[in-house]
């Protein structure tokens, strides 16, 4: 049977996350140092210090998480393990999809690193402050999530963002279209609708602004096949061609990450196991909420490389 590795999306940072990789492996600390070197800036200091309002902005938060993620494949990789080799797929929620892209060699770690800079400031300043908002979504049917949607966004935008699974459905849109469609979920049986604290209107169409400057900017990258197929968050299929990987990372901008579709391909398609790579639990406990019959495990910690490696080995 299979192994498919996951890379978690922004909500999963925190400070001080990677240290243990860092300290524990040369090869992860080189990765921060990378990232540092591509952005100009101390980031590492940020991830590991704080603080943590500063941490979760956007522009820091993106390029950070893919930062711990492949610390964590380069000290698998420092002691032999093999990407190609040992893993059948690869994927990413929302700017994971870089990390997984990075891992497979898709583009360089500073490329990616300078990729999810952009990629986050071009999401802020796509919408004015206040003007967009997003909310949770628990307990009720994706139809009538979308119902729901389609009633508040006459004349607006209203959609579903993130279809994480186990009954969770994220919505995103212009503000009074969020905040009516959560009132309209609460009616028709919700158990909640909550509204995010979010900074911006994620995977909605008011986000086009920031699709069409992830365009130019990955149009100016190296791009390599990946050694890995990606299941990407727009298709829900596998793909190992540059230009179409480059495609569906502009429209994942505007489009839904079909998550719980992602997990329940991998069940389909022969896949066993799944890890998660980098920050947190977030997609493992996802995961298990949506497919009980695919074990989860998690690199994030120097631990987690040991148990990991005894296990693909």
């Amino acid at each position: 049977m299979a192994v498919a590795f996951t890379f978690p999306g922004q909500g999963s940072q925190a400070v001080g996350m990677g240290k243990d990789l860092a300290d524990a492996f040369v090869e992860s600390r080189k990765i921060f140092e990378e990232v540092d070197d591509a952005l100009g800036e101390n980031l590492s200091k940020l991830i590991w210090e704080g603080p943590e309002e500063t941490l979760m902005l956007t522009a820091n938060a993106q390029p950070a998480l893919m930062a711990v993620s492949l610390a964590a494949i380069r000290a698998l990789e420092s002691r032999g393990f093999s990407l190609k080799d040992k893993v059948a797929y690869v994927a990413g929620h929302s700017l994971g999809e870089y990390s997984a892209l990075a891992a497979a060699g898709f583009v360089s770690v500073a490329d990616a690193a300078r990729l999810l800079r952009i990629r986050g400031n071009a999401m802020q300043a796509a919408v004015p402050a206040g003007e967009g908002a997003m909310a949770a979504i628990i307990g009720l049917e994706q139809a009538e999530v979308e119902d729901a949607c389609a009633e508040a966004s006459k004349g607006s935008i209203c959609q579903i963002a993130n279809d994480n699974g186990g009954g969770q459905l994220v919505i995103s849109g212009a503000r009074a279209a969020v905040e009516l469609a959560a009132k309209l979920c609460t009616e028709k049986g919700a158990k909640r609708a909550l509204m995010l604290q979010v900074s911006a209107p994620f995977h909605s169409a008011l986000m086009k602004p920031a699709a069409d400057i992830m365009r130019e900017a990955l149009a100016g990258v190296k791009k390599n096949a990946p050694v890995v197929p990606i299941v990407s968050n727009v298709t829900v299929t596998p793909t190992s061609d540059p230009d179409e990987i480059a495609r569906r990372l502009v429209e994942q901008v505007v489009a839904r990450v079909r998550w719980r579709e992602t997990v329940e391909w991998f069940g389909v398609n022969g896949v066993s196991t799944l890890y998660e790579v980098g920050a947190g639990k977030v997609l493992s406990g996802l995961a298990r909420r949506i497919n009980r019959d695919i074990a989860t495990g998690a690199v994030g910690t120097a631990a987690d490389v040991e148990a990991a490696l005894a296990a693909l080995a």
